[in-house]
């Protein structure tokens, strides 16, 4: 008899509710890349995490030829590389719009959210400077479906779970801001088969934990 050998599959540490780790399994799944999930409590982190990644930090994507990948956008970048997805790498229109969007809005969605971290000044004030990069998006919306076409993008996948956790701060001001396009661009990425599997709860990990893979199919949901 012929063993035929399984070849192990990459390994993604991630936090459900983390945008950073979102976007990650987003990717993954539109390229139809699949991992084994391992989801972290991050109060909880466990000791493989660790010593993979010291900042303790998630996504890290870890391969089977022992490389650590441990930021959300290189996971995605590693996804388009190493398979044939409509997903093409960024334009650079494109990097720099998910650049702004990773620097200068994230710190006004800190502030923010917790507004009271940063006494400077109160939540109105962040939650203006945050509306400048959501104005700069209806803008971009303003005439396709998505932010560079009619066709959903890498920036798109990048961008939108910061501005849904922004939307959830406070969604009666947001369901009730001039922001059209938006509103209706993070509505339809939202009820979207794959943001819809990319959120499937799963179990915190443990060593002794079943495999749970996450991409092409996802096992032992919660």
């Amino acid at each position: 008899m012929t063993s035929v050998s399984v070849k192990p599959l990459p390994i993604l540490y991630s936090f459900r509710r983390c945008p950073y780790a979102m976007r990650a399994r987003m990717g993954l799944l539109l390229m139809q890349r699949q991992v084994e999930l391992r989801e972290v409590v991050l109060k909880d982190k466990p000791e493989s995490l660790l010593g993979f990644s010291p900042k303790g930090t998630v996504p890290v994507l870890v391969l089977p030829n022992g490389q650590v990948i441990e930021q959300s956008l290189e996971i995605i970048d590693w996804a388009v590389a190493t398979n044939n997805s409509p997903l093409k790498p960024p334009s650079s229109a494109e990097i720099q719009l998910i650049a702004t969007n990773d620097n200068e809005f994230k710190s006004s969605l800190d502030r923010y959210k917790y507004y009271d971290r940063f006494p400077e000044h109160d939540q109105q004030y962040y939650r203006e400077q945050g509306l400048v990069f959501l104005s700069q998006l209806e803008q971009q919306l303003s005439d396709k479906l998505y932010l560079y076409g009619d066709e959903i993008s890498y920036s798109d996948i990048a961008i939108f779970p910061f501005v849904r956790q922004f939307a959830h701060v406070d969604l009666v001001w947001f369901e009730q801001a001039d922001l059209v396009q938006l509103k209706r661009w993070l509505g339809s990425l939202l009820t979207s088969e794959y943001f819809i599997t990319t959120m499937t709860k799963f179990k915190q990990w443990q060593p002794d934990s079943p495999v749970v893979t996450f991409g092409a199919t996802c096992e032992e949901l919660l």
